[in-house]
């Protein structure tokens, strides 16, 4: 069967088979009447071949005769229409099918209507009473069904109807067992267009309120004549047509008109604290909250319901559950900060667009100069081995911050001329390239409550193109915006280290130019207070001061020049905390101690000795001590399992896209940081594995240590139990993660 391309006419190519319809209709007044009926008249008048079947017992499930099945196939045939009739039980769906496949030789459409009534009160009914409305609702519901869809799948078509009841929407008094067994349909119904879209098998759901024999005994004969079923089977028909790619809904439906139902669900609120005990009393504290319904979600799939409970565990891990005295939990206080709302926010994603010319204004702003040969490869792009400062890596994220709307997100409504840059860390995955485009996403990681002011941390990415390039953490300090009582301190925040106690191991000092902050704003940060005298007297300066990014730039290239010969490859990590500010023109002094392939540092003015950095720390890559043998570098555990994965996508890549068909994303990381990002693209072609984010966006997403990644993959460590440990974090379609075993079942011991 294969409904026509008219929609006004829903015409149906009279040599196809049109499906099995459970025709369930009454003798009345010498007329069968009912919604079966109504359905097998209507699809048969567009031509399809119609199976109707009716076992012709009553309402309670006893008796059987052939007579209303019969019936409606004269009253087919008389109007030109084709129908053969069927008198099996629905528990026998397989027969009811194959009367379709012998008749017509395929099977499209299932109209699931058959039903009867067993009203108790629920004190009253019996084992009987329960077991036979479910045998012929629910289970003739799936066993018809079932008979049907394979056929479906190998056809590459299928349209399924249920016919649920408001009595299973709502319940109805003496009605336990039947609204039970018509809620049921629901679920089934809803399951059934989830595993069917992919072979364009779509399923719906309709509780219709009509005339028929099961509510003749419950409605007035006025009622009934006005609920027509003729008013329910267009609905029916539309559902059923090719064009129609409704798939796992329900609808209201009778008296003509038709109404579609969805979940609604209130905001809820978080009930406990990370390692306190959840409370009754806790619950009863947050009852009205949890009952409210105003700016309520929609959930429409389990993926959607259990991402709010990712959520929850993701901020109670965070510190944002209640407090245990509710009178001092997190509020939002007259400064606008509510770490609720803030906490895990994304800001718009933002592109960076640059040409070697951006690199070489930076390398000058943070001053470096063709007085010195050995910078001549950072301000020249003809230069042989021509390259860009790690530092720029800031510049490249930073428009993420400035120009990706961090005022617009709830939670975080303060006075922004108090905002202070308080610290940053910035990590290189890789070089970064001389020019192209950029993107970065920023996210809202943690809201601290400092006392005197509110600290925000916002991780940011960036990428060129589906390669994570670097990672920012830009911690930025609002002064006077504290006493919310929120928590103090964060997992989430990239610690400094002080710095050894003995005398630095090397020192540079370098002059800064008067000009130095009117030449490094041309890079992008364009604040007045570095350049307009009347707004620095604002802000109780007596002269513009010079960017603390420019000074963490400074210093950046005094450990890359003393210690790594600047080899931008050797680049990986740096962390400063911003003390006081620089007057351009002032000197700068860089001391540096180095422990391993880590450099501590701290910057001072030397004009007036006051700490402009402090804390802070450079790490190198195969940076060696001198005289020693170099040893092989010790990588990634999970580069291996990822290359044993790469390797069977190239031999068996075609089959795992037609068994996984999704795409997954990786987030490794090592002492804390990210260190690795994979994408296993299992959805289109041959699959693919790369390194680096996808452009694509990923189905499902999964962070986890390196070493826990390898404790899973060999079995030692249940992802389930890794998940509530907080060591396995999942966001997108969760459900998609019992599709891993597919890919790692096979793992090679490496």
């Amino acid at each position: 069967m294969v409904i026509g391309a008219q929609l006004c006419t829903l015409r149906i190519r009279a040599n196809q088979s049109y499906g099995a319809s459970m025709a369930k209709g009454i003798m009345r007044n010498g007329l069968s009447v009912g919604l079966g009926r109504e359905y097998a008249l209507a699809f048969g008048e567009r031509g399809a071949c119609v199976v109707v079947n009716d076992l012709g017992g009553d309402i309670k499930g006893g008796g059987k005769s052939s007579s209303a099945a019969d019936k409606v196939v004269e009253e087919i045939r008389a109007k030109g229409g084709i129908a053969v009739a069927n008198y099996d039980s629905v528990e026998n769906g397989d027969k009811v099918v194959q009367s379709a496949l012998d008749a017509f030789g395929r099977i499209d459409i299932v109209i699931n209507n058959a039903g009867i009534l067993r009203d108790r009160s629920f004190a009253r009914t019996s084992d009987v009473d329960w077991d036979l409305i479910h045998r012929v609702h629910l289970r003739g519901s799936f066993l018809v069904t079932r008979a049907a869809w394979e056929h479906m799948k190998k056809q590459m078509f299928g349209r399924i109807i249920m016919t649920s009841s408001a009595a299973g929407i709502y319940g109805n008094f003496g009605q336990a067992n039947y609204s039970a067994a018509k809620l049921g349909l629901v679920g089934l119904s809803n399951t059934l267009a989830i595993e069917g879209k992919k072979y364009n098998i779509r399923c719906n759901t309709i509780a219709p309120t009509a005339a028929s024999r099961l509510t003749q005994t419950v409605m007035p004969p006025d009622l009934l004549a006005s609920l027509k079923a003729e008013y329910v089977a267009p609905l029916v028909l539309w559902l059923c047509h090719e064009s129609c790619q409704e798939n796992g809904s329900v609808f209201e439906v009778g008296a003509g008109w038709i109404g579609k139902l969805r979940w609604e669900r209130t905001k809820g609120s978080i009930v406990r604290q990370k390692n306190q005990k959840m409370t009754p009393e806790a619950v009863q504290n947050k009852w009205k909250e949890i009952c409210d319904f105003r700016d309520a979600d929609k959930p429409a799939s389990v993926q959607e319901s259990l991402s709010t409970l990712i959520e929850t565990l993701s901020k109670i891990d965070a510190g944002a559950g209640i407090s245990q005295n509710p009178s001092n939990g997190i509020s939002t206080n007259s400064s606008g900060i509510n770490p609720l709302m803030a906490i895990g926010q994304k800001l718009t994603e933002v592109g960076f667009t640059y040409s070697h010319t951006q690199c070489i204004l930076y390398a000058l702003g943070v001053g470096m100069s063709t007085k010195d040969p050995d910078y001549l490869k950072f301000l020249y792009e003809g230069h042989e081995d021509f390259s860009c400062l790690p530092t720029f890596g800031v510049i490249a994220s930073q428009p993420s911050m400035m120009d990706g709307s961090l005022s617009s997100i709830p939670g975080l409504n303060f006075d922004y001329t108090k905002l202070l840059h308080g610290e940053q860390y910035l990590e290189l995955f890789t070089s970064l390239p001389t020019s192209g485009k950029l993107t970065s996403q920023a996210t809202v990681v943690d809201v601290l409550d400092k006392g005197s002011g509110a600290l925000i941390i916002l991780d940011v990415h960036t990428y060129n193109g589906q390669e994570l390039v670097c990672y920012n953490q830009f911690s930025m300090f609002v002064v006077g915006a504290g006493g919310f009582g929120g928590k103090r301190t964060s997992e989430k925040v990239k610690g400094t280290v002080r710095p050894p106690n003995r005398p630095p191991d090397s020192v540079i000092t370098e002059e800064t130019n008067k000009d130095q902050a009117a030449l490094y704003r041309l890079s992008g940060d364009w604040n007045p207070l570095h350049i307009d005298p009347n707004f620095a007297a604002m802000g109780g300066f007596k002269k513009p001061i010079l960017h603390g990014l420019c000074s963490f730039g400074f210093a950046a290239r005094h450990v890359l020049k003393h210690y790594a010969n600047n080899d931008v490859s050797k680049f990986k990590s740096i962390k400063v905390r911003f003390v006081k500010p620089v007057i351009p023109g002032q000197s700068l002094q860089t001391e540096m101690w180095k422990e391993g392939n880590r450099i501590h540092f701290q910057c001072k003015v030397k004009e007036t000795g006051e700490l402009v950095l402090s804390e802070a720390y450079v790490d190198l890559r195969d940076t060696l001590e001198e005289g020693k043998k170099p040893s092989v570098a010790v990588g990634l555990q999970s580069d291996l399992v990822f290359a044993e994965i790469g390797r069977r996508i190239n031999e068996v890549g075609k089959d795992l896209v037609k068994k996984v068909n999704a795409v997954f994303q990786w987030e490794i990381t090592k002492g804390g940081n990210t260190a690795a990002m994979w994408t296993i693209d299992l959805k289109s072609g041959s699959g693919s594995l790369y390194k680096g984010a996808s452009q694509n966006k990923a189905d499902v997403t999964f962070t986890l240590s390196d070493e826990d990644f390898m404790e899973v993959v060999q079995g030692k460590l249940n992802p389930q139990k890794a998940f509530f440990a907080g060591k396995l974090k999942m966001k997108g379609n969760i459900m998609l993660s019992q599709k891993l075993e597919a890919i790692l079942k096979d793992y090679a011991k490496l």
